[in-house]
């Protein structure tokens, strides 16, 4: 079955922030399956687009459809996973209730079954807010995948995580996305990207410098920048 919300199409987007534009004229198509990591220095703007593309900062120009839809409409199709868990004070059971009501109704099961599947299964009833740093990221994107999102988008998901869930996210990210689902990942973590990229978006001051497939983009990146980046060199 066709994604809904692909091609996702973005033009001219422009963010001003005070007096400094830092997204100044993004203009990008994602239109294929997988995982596309958006990589780029820090400050960058790949946040910011990633905001804008689910919807919790309105660009100041420029136009995102996704598939047929624009964002707000699109919203219910989308699931987005922080790099900071935001949780309820409430248990990690609850937490999940809470974020899939009618389910936790009809169908409770499916909430252990989504907590067995980030190893969180014996946790139900501690305080979510109790949970070791890696423990909250899974429990956010077990809350994200019960939705069964068309989109999930994760902005430095696994950041300062233990080797261990940031093994347990990858593998669940590949599988979700072999389902369908169009996953985008903002990673600082080139590791990561070489990991789990089928696609890459290299952006730098507020645009895009390239995009590509990720053997390509890691083997013979095109532009100075990325080159100068993927050396680890210090970009400004």
């Amino acid at each position: 079955m066709p994604n809904p919300l692909l091609p996702i199409r973005i033009s001219d987007l422009r963010l001003i922030k005070g007096d400094r534009p830092v997204l100044g004229g993004v203009d990008l198509m994602i239109d294929t399956p997988g995982i596309t990591v958006i990589m780029g220095p820090n400050g960058a703007g790949k946040s910011l687009l990633l905001r804008c593309l689910h919807g919790l900062i309105k660009p100041d120009q420029g136009h995102i459809t996704l598939g047929q839809l624009k964002v707000p409409e699109s919203r219910s199709w989308q699931a987005m996973v922080f790099q900071q868990p935001v949780l309820l004070r409430r248990t990690v059971l609850q937490n999940l209730a809470f974020a899939a009501p009618e389910l936790a109704k009809s169908s409770p099961q499916r909430l252990l079954q989504a907590l067995d599947a980030v190893n969180l299964a014996e946790l139900v009833d501690q305080p979510a807010r109790m949970l070791s740093g890696g423990e909250q990221q899974r429990l956010s994107l077990a809350r994200a995948l019960l939705s069964k999102p068309a989109l999930l988008l994760l902005d430095e998901a696994t950041a300062s995580l233990d080797p261990a869930s940031v093994l347990l996210i990858e593998s669940l990210l590949k599988a979700q996305s072999a389902q369908g689902t169009k996953v985008i990942l903002v990673s600082h973590d080139q590791g990561q990207a070489r990991r789990m990229a089928d696609e890459v978006v290299f952006i730098s001051n507020g645009q895009v410098a390239e995009q590509g497939p990720a053997q390509e983009f890691f083997t013979s990146p095109e532009t100075p920048m990325a080159q100068a980046y993927l050396a680890g060199e210090l970009l400004f």
